[in-house]
């Protein structure tokens, strides 16, 4: 096999491998449009607080890492539970603009919090998983790290968890419901106050996972609230109500900025992968704003 061709099996893979990571933190932003209507700007903040919370647990506590992991678990249902005590149950039925705004505040609040408690300085996240490059595709000449191919199984995980959930589960229904029209579901006795407690702490776990894969990759640092932002065009892709759309979305974005700065950067200028997936995502809202698997919504005047 050609050097050439070695290469760009190479890139392609790395770049789908890192699609992946962005549709993990993608995923919570769908998990809360689709069952809430919400846009949570906060999804990237609770990748980060729930990783610093998981990192603190095991090195100023001393906890086993998956001790950490469960506790952590249940510090992010604790977080959905307040949010929906202390801001949500007030702004049932408001604009969605207000309801983004308060998602804004909330970012500035968890990351506040977050650094109060656990520092802001970078810390390693160790939870076990393998590291180092998968051997077999090495010796072929292909360099692709054990961890990316754990978080890739792991996103595969949980699209198909999330989808026979909101498909198939009475709850799922009923999170679709509640998205669609808050007074009609709270009319035929769906718990507004339940349902959005549960979708925030899914929403939350999911948040939990990406903290994990990120943190073990990259380190745990403040930076990885950042990520959210490259998870916007996954999201305008994919469709922000689609969870085979955050994954198919992160794919595109992550090949397409791989491809864009090895085969491009040399005649348009390197450094293209800061810039590339915000490009893609205006063409795609000027040609296709619902995503390539999002409900096209039609409004009567």
């Amino acid at each position: 096999m050609g050097d050439s061709l070695l290469y760009f099996i190479e890139v392609t893979i790395g770049g789908l491998l890192a699609g992946v990571m962005y549709s993990l933190v993608a995923l919570g932003f769908v998990l809360i449009f689709k069952a809430s209507g919400i846009f949570n700007f906060a999804q990237g903040v609770m990748a980060l607080f729930a990783a610093l919370t998981l990192v603190g647990l095991m090195e100023k506590l001393g906890v086993p890492a998956w001790v950490a992991i469960v506790m952590t678990i249940g510090v992010m249902i604790l977080l959905a539970w307040l949010i929906e005590r202390l801001v949500l149950q007030h702004l049932v039925n408001q604009d969605p603009i207000i309801l983004f705004m308060a998602t804004i505040g909330l970012a500035y609040v968890l990351e506040g919090v977050g650094d109060l408690m656990w520092g802001s300085d970078v810390k390693a996240l160790n939870v076990g998983l393998p590291d180092g490059a998968v051997d077999w595709m090495f010796d072929l000449g292909i360099y692709v790290t054990k961890l990316e191919l754990v978080a890739a199984a792991t996103a595969a995980a949980l699209v198909a968890v999330l989808a026979v959930f909101f498909q198939r589960t009475r709850i799922g229904r009923a999170l679709r419901a509640v998205a669609d029209d808050h007074q009609a579901a709270l009319s035929v006795g769906i718990s507004l106050r339940t349902i959005w407690v549960i979708v925030w702490s899914v929403s939350g776990i999911v948040a939990l996972v990406a903290g994990i894969m990120w943190g073990s990759s990259s380190g745990v640092q403040f930076s990885l609230s950042l990520i959210a932002l490259k998870a916007l065009p996954v999201l305008i892709l994919g469709g922000f109500t689609s969870i085979p759309g955050a994954i198919i979305g992160g794919l595109i974005i992550g090949v397409g900025e791989k491809w864009a700065e090895i085969y491009l950067g040399d005649y348009i200028g390197h450094a293209i992968e800061n810039w590339f997936a915000y490009v893609l995502a205006l063409a795609f809202l000027l040609i296709r704003p619902q995503g390539l698997f999002g409900e096209k919504i039609i409004e009567r005047v």
